[in-house]
């Protein structure tokens, strides 16, 4: 077994903290996990990539090539289409529905859904929405973790254990409110 993703959004959304939540999740698995980060300034507004290569044999490299992704997963709808050249034919990418306006020309969002809505395998995610119904509106990432879940080849099971994990040094409450996100964001997934 092979999944290659592709990571996709600007600084400050937590890219890589959805990549590192997925990374630990598979290793608790026993699967292998290689990953490269590629990110602009690494500042608030700037483009941020991860290449994500999960296995249960040895990886040969750090980088997904172009059209080889089983998965992308953007916390920005006009970052995913930024990098849809990397998608596999029947690759699957999942977004976050809103913008991240940090430029002064974006485009119509209507027409980024709409570009995203063309390709074979998308979902939408209303994840600014469902972090805000979990509790935690700074939950959008751990909404996201959620929303990909299907698609991934690690358990659910797992991923809740790696974001208690990851939370538990803050909180209980906070805990309990991204798993509740994860949740929403699986929810969210199963009826598109």
């Amino acid at each position: 077994m092979k999944f290659d993703i592709i990571l996709a959004g600007v600084g400050g959304q937590g890219v890589l903290s959805v990549a590192s939540i997925i990374a630990h999740a598979a290793m608790s698995e026993g699967l292998e996990v290689r990953q490269s980060e590629v990110h602009g300034m690494a500042q608030r507004g700037g483009a941020v990539l991860a290449h994500m290569r999960i296995a249960d044999g040895k990886i040969a490299g750090d980088l997904v090539p172009k059209g080889g992704a089983d998965l992308i997963i953007s916390m920005e709808p006009l970052e995913s289409l930024r990098y849809v050249s990397y998608l596999k034919p029947n690759g699957i990418l999942v977004t976050a529905a809103e913008p991240f306006n940090n430029i002064t020309d974006y485009p119509d969002i209507n027409k980024i859904h709409s570009s995203i809505k063309s390709l074979p395998k998308w979902r939408i995610v209303q994840s600014a929405v469902l972090a805000k119904e979990a509790g935690l509106s700074k939950a959008v990432n751990t909404v996201m973790v959620g929303s990909a879940e299907r698609f991934l080849p690690i358990k659910a099971q797992s991923l809740e254990k790696t974001i208690t994990e990851a939370f538990s040094k803050k909180d209980t409450a906070v805990v309990q409110l991204n798993i509740k996100a994860f949740r929403l964001g699986q929810d969210a997934v199963k009826e598109q």
